[in-house]
């Protein structure tokens, strides 16, 4: 392993992605073969794509395996859903840490460009029209990505609410059941409707909706900045500032990565 390969993927998050990787048999034909490139040199490449936002045919040959094997890792992977199983896992180490603050959750959304278009994709109002894709996040309140999923960028917030809260993941706790469900959830003016209120509190979360004409934007951030933080956040995985994949599986893959490593990092301070 380079110093490169290991500052991108460190022991801990080595040893947590162990635990959802599928085990792979090798069968090498008699006289030998090439040897099979090592799952942790092809993460540590499929890191580096996320963070830096290079192309596939642009991963260094300092990681060992070469692009089309990095490549056809990741999406070997992806299929098997391998990123969002990581996801779970380090989510779960935060729970049993009690890092996660369950008080209070808040939901968001960014669109961005896609530029090869796919499926989830659409014209995006806020962008003349153009393809694109919008990404739904919903996090603790401490930041702390706990759901996200992808939609056409001209899908409307309030239609992506009840999948998104509904995809979050039973959460070990330091003590007790696992859990699921924030106490309170905080969303803008785009999620201001009854049907959405009353099937909040249906799953036992009291909602703290901005109501359009009555609440202002003052009021609104006081709990929400920290979903706007880790926005910020996601865009420093550079893979994720315009969307080159076709398939939306690839997409969603990057979103787990950049969503892991944010709460890889907690765990580690």
């Amino acid at each position: 392993m380079t110093s490169l390969a290991e500052r991108l993927v460190p022991d801990e998050l080595w040893e947590l992605f162990r635990r959802v990787v599928p085990e792979t048999v090798v069968i090498r034909p008699q006289g030998g073969g090439r040897r099979r490139a090592g799952d942790r040199e092809c993460l540590a490449a499929i890191v580096f794509v996320a963070t830096s936002g290079c192309s596939w045919r642009q991963v260094p040959p300092v990681f060992g395996p070469a692009w089309p094997t990095v490549y056809r890792r990741f999406a070997r992977w992806s299929q098997a859903r391998v990123w969002a199983r990581l996801h779970r896992v380090i989510l779960d180490e935060l729970g049993a840490r009690g890092e996660l603050d369950w008080s209070r959750f808040a939901v968001d959304s960014v669109s961005i460009r896609a530029l090869k278009g796919g499926k989830l994709t659409g014209p995006n109002p806020t962008d003349r029209g153009k393809s694109g894709s919008k990404i739904h996040l919903v996090v603790d309140r401490n930041g702390l990505p706990v759901a996200v999923a992808i939609s056409a960028a001209n899908t409307h917030d309030s239609l992506a609410l009840q999948p998104l809260i509904a995809s979050i993941p039973p959460v070990r706790s330091r003590r007790g059941p696992r859990r699921r469900r924030p106490g309170k959830l905080h969303g803008d003016k785009g999620d201001d409707y009854p049907h959405l209120r009353r099937w909040l509190r249906e799953q036992g979360i009291t909602p703290r909706i901005a109501r359009r004409g009555t609440d202002s934007s003052q009021r609104l951030g006081r709990h929400r900045w920290v979903v706007e933080r880790t926005m910020s956040w996601l865009a420093g995985t550079r893979r994720l500032q315009r969307r080159y994949e076709r398939k939306p599986e690839h997409f969603l893959a990057f979103t787990a990565i950049a969503t892991s490593l944010i709460n890889y990092r907690r765990l580690t301070k």
